[in-house]
């Protein structure tokens, strides 16, 4: 989470906000407040992880 938070921080500096940097930001909040959304999110998040490394 710490690399999510610096990446974050770096990006919204720079002001080059595109959709991905949205998006970064986006699970950032979600893994920082594990909300109820935040299990269906991060199986999210792994399975497009592993269709793309596998």
């Amino acid at each position: 989470m710490v690399l999510f938070g610096a990446i974050t921080v770096l990006l919204v500096r720079s002001r080059e906000v595109s959709w991905w940097i949205a998006g970064l930001i986006f699970l950032f909040g979600f893994y920082v407040g594990q909300t109820p959304a935040f299990f269906m999110i991060s199986e999210f998040v792994n399975w497009v992880f592993t269709r793309f490394t596998g």
